[in-house]
């Protein structure tokens, strides 16, 4: 018998389910202990970094799958970048509403007065990391197949690469300066209270 007292026995899919709902418990309790911890994230994500691509050097192959995996880190660090709340969009909206016979002056609180308004990120970094993370772990496993090891002939994969960083990170650059915004805090006061 049970130990649940019904007197019936748990089908093996309700085992299955139990086992999976315990380890998915587990998993989310070390992602919450990893939670504070952001230099200590970032740096075993780098050390995973450096052996996935001395396993790509000292392998010589998966280039495709190098190459995959920097496009989409390149998308994370862009989702990164962006604010939740494109100022783009916003403009686009104002100047249609003012097209279609608006009132240019909104009742509404207007975006652009000198109101301390914090950077809310598109991809908040802690998803960042766990995606990146993720990723990185992939395309480690990928590495062992011989599946994913697709001739390629890799400088132009590097070059187009390269070129694509230069180009996105230009147009991003670009966009926070016209839209004045910075996604980092980095060298800022945190002012509490009264100016002194």
């Amino acid at each position: 018998m049970s130990d649940t007292g019904s007197g019936v026995e748990p089908s093996p899919v309700q085992n299955i389910s139990a086992q999976y709902a315990k380890i998915q418990r587990q998993y989310q309790q070390i992602l919450d202990r990893w939670t504070p911890h952001v230099l200590q994230r970032w740096l075993s994500t780098a050390g995973l970094l450096v052996v996935f691509m001395l396993r790509i050097i000292i392998a010589q192959g998966w280039y495709i799958v190098c190459y995959a995996h920097a496009i989409y880190l390149l998308n994370l660090l862009l989702a990164f970048l962006q604010p939740k709340f494109d100022p783009s969009l916003q403009d686009d909206l104002m100047a249609d509403e003012i097209e279609e016979g608006g009132d240019p002056v909104s009742p509404l609180p207007s975006q652009r007065d000198d109101e301390f308004r914090p950077f809310v990120r598109r991809l908040p970094e802690w998803q960042f990391w766990l995606s990146s993370t993720r990723a990185t772990i992939i395309a480690l496993f990928c590495t062992f197949s011989s599946a994913f090891d697709v001739p390629v002939y890799w400088p132009i994969l590097v070059v187009y690469f390269f070129t694509l960083f230069a180009l996105t990170m230009r147009r991003q650059i670009q966009h926070m300066i016209k839209y004045k915004y910075i996604p980092f805090d980095i060298g800022r006061k945190a002012r509490y209270g009264g100016a002194k």
